[in-house]
């Protein structure tokens, strides 16, 4: 379960996923090894513990359970020369273990918070990918992420790490035919929906697991924690929504 996968290092902590049947394949399994999540920390003591922490200025990096489920749905639409959106990408983490399950592709990192978008830069050059960054194969924006980045779209994937009160249809706008977009939707009670746009273009939504504060529900296994902070604007997000 969840809550028993922490672990001492970064191969620990995915090891221990891996165990639990949250990562599933062994290209998540290798893509989350390659990418040590004490780069993408504050607290680096507690950088393998599986639950959600503050990155500052009203944002956190999802637990790993949560990224290791993203990354199990979104996968059959990521490979090489695939282009990702990460909406909310915060410390910059997942940009990386998106980068390496698309070679040759482009990720697309946007955040809101600019000090957030520069420091997400500093990560990833720490975490050695700095020459992706260079060549363009890692992009990082600031912007509203309710309206997509447009200057790269369309894309196979689109992550979001917020949870919106609503699916933003610009961001299904930006999905290609076929994409697939993962999403928490909703306030108190959250549910992760995934969006599928066939190749005429046609969508599909589907309720994926539901998001509860603080427990991962014994009684019901689609029910996982550590709820998603809000899709909102800069400013609400600065004086705590």
């Amino acid at each position: 379960m969840a809550w028993r996968c922490s672990g001492r290092t970064n191969a620990d902590l995915v090891a221990n996923m891996h165990a639990a049947q949250i990562i599933k394949t062994d290209r998540v399994k290798e893509a989350m090894t390659k990418v040590d999540r004490a780069n993408y920390v504050i607290h680096k003591s507690e950088a393998y513990d599986d639950s959600p922490q503050s990155i500052g200025h009203g944002a956190t990096i999802s637990a790993p359970h949560m990224h290791a489920h993203a990354m199990e749905h979104l996968l059959d639409y990521l490979g090489p020369g695939k282009r990702v959106l990460d909406v909310g990408s915060g410390s910059g983490y997942l940009c990386a273990v998106f980068h390496h399950l698309v070679p040759g592709g482009i990720v697309v990192g946007m955040d809101h918070i600019p000090e957030l978008v520069d420091w997400s830069k500093g990560n990833l050059r720490q975490d050695g990918l700095g020459p992706s960054l260079d060549k363009g194969e890692i992009v990082t924006v600031t912007g509203d992420g309710r309206q997509g980045y447009s200057g790269l779209a369309q894309y196979d994937v689109i992550h979001v790490g917020a949870a919106a009160p609503t699916i933003p249809q610009e961001l299904v706008n930006q999905l290609k035919s076929p994409g697939r977009m993962f999403i928490p939707v909703g306030t108190f009670a959250q549910q992760i929906i995934q969006v599928d746009k066939d190749e005429n273009g046609k969508v599909t939504k589907k309720n994926l697991m539901g998001v509860m504060v603080g427990f991962l529900s014994l009684s019901n296994p689609s029910l996982i924690c550590g709820q998603y902070v809000p899709l909102t604007d800069a400013e609400r997000q600065q004086r705590g929504y």
